[in-house]
């Protein structure tokens, strides 16, 4: 069950770890900087409900009460010099049965186009299908989210089906959800 993922993880340059108490300041300054940032491929985001310090500071108390009682986990994923926030990921056990997590993520407006958030989900990757022994990992992506689609692609996950329009923009557009898959036997033969 998710309550033992490790509540921190390092690559060369990140350090993802869950949030924490005390969180709230900067967590109520990031998410005012990506409120925009999120709007057409993350609107649910809860970030994007944050429009107070007293909201970040029931946000951060609600993550962490998540991810001690198991359910899913938001963990922010941090440059280790100097520390910074760069990305955020979600990490959410989709079906029991066939031990398979879902994971989401976003990068932080100033931090695009790095590379971060392909290394953090190479990492929280490894970890499910190691330490918690995922058969299958899933990415649900905007279809018109390129850096998403890419984050996908380069971490081995595989397209597996495509639901066209099935969303509407605030700009009108229309716009549909790739769904990638990556199994426990695809990732051990790499």
């Amino acid at each position: 069950m998710c309550t033992t993922l490790s509540p921190i993880m390092f690559t060369d340059r990140l350090v993802i770890r869950s949030y924490c108490l005390g969180d709230e300041n900067w967590y109520y300054k990031m998410s005012l900087r990506n409120h925009a940032h999120l709007e057409r491929y993350e609107p649910e985001n809860p970030a994007r409900a944050i429009k107070t310090q007293e909201d970040a500071k029931k946000m951060i108390a609600n993550f962490v009460d998540d991810w001690q009682k198991g359910h899913h986990h938001f963990m922010g994923v941090f440059l280790k010099e100097p520390e910074q926030f760069v990305a955020q990921i979600y990490i959410g056990l989709v079906n029991r049965n066939v031990n398979e997590f879902g994971i989401g993520y976003f990068s932080d407006v100033e931090h695009e186009g790095k590379g971060y958030v392909t290394e953090a989900v190479r990492t929280v990757v490894k970890t499910l299908f190691e330490s918690l022994h995922a058969h299958r990992i899933r990415i649900e992506t905007d279809d018109t989210n390129l850096r998403s689609i890419r984050v996908a692609e380069r971490c081995g996950f595989m397209k597996e089906g495509h639901i066209r329009e099935n969303k509407k923009s605030p700009d009108g557009t229309y716009s549909g959800t790739l769904y990638y898959g990556l199994l426990r036997s695809e990732f051990q033969s790499r």
